[in-house]
């Protein structure tokens, strides 16, 4: 389970195809202000840019791999990633945590397509989403989202398509920034409001 605070940004090293899918090579995550040391373990979950990966090796520096599924291809723009790229990086939260952000699976539902961009007074940016036809449902105005990892909230969801507002450290701090018009993101509704979904129409 994660927050969606993202802790760094993670450079790719390497993507190598498999017979069994793939496997990616990050090298250590710049990590933000505050955020403790890195020391992932083999076997532990991390989401990477919002799709929950076990760490299946480590090599010098804190630099990790992962071993990527045929369906997390299928699922995901993982596959697309070449050395150099970045991604937002988040270790599973602790009981003991802040819960900052809301709850998050790691579990990619959907991929959406920017459509928008435009720059706010405050430093800020306005970014606009398609969604794919049945993922709208899960919009709801002030309600939660992850984008590539980072909790988010909804604004003026209409049809396919909402906005979210994406402050500067929002900006800086994650691979958020760097979206442009038609790039693919990751998205995952909220984890609770699906379960309320499924109860409710369970007891019809």
């Amino acid at each position: 389970m994660f927050s969606g605070l993202v802790e760094g940004r993670a450079e790719v090293r390497a993507l190598t195809r498999q017979r069994s899918g793939a496997k990616l090579e990050l090298a250590a995550p710049r990590l933000v202000r505050g955020a403790s040391p890195w020391r992932p373990v083999r076997g532990e979950s991390i989401a990477v840019s919002g799709c929950c990966l076990t760490v299946s090796g480590r090599g010098r520096g804190g630099c990790t791999s992962y071993d990527l599924s045929r369906e997390t291809l299928r699922e995901t723009w993982l596959g697309q990633l070449t050395p150099g790229r970045e991604v937002n990086i988040e270790r599973a939260v602790r009981l003991a945590d802040r819960l900052g952000g809301h709850l998050v699976s790691g579990h990619v539902e959907a991929l959406g397509r920017v459509t928008r961009r435009a720059e706010s007074d405050d430093g800020g940016r306005l970014v606009t989403v398609e969604v794919p036809a049945g993922f709208e449902r899960w919009l709801l105005a002030k309600g939660s989202i992850t984008i590539d990892g980072v909790s988010l909230t909804i604004v003026a969801p209409r049809a396919l398509r909402f906005r979210v507002a994406l402050i500067p450290e929002t900006l800086r701090k994650t691979t958020l920034g760097e979206l442009r018009t038609g790039a693919r993101v990751h998205l995952e509704a909220d984890l609770i409001g699906k379960w309320v979904a499924r109860l409710l129409g369970a007891a019809r």
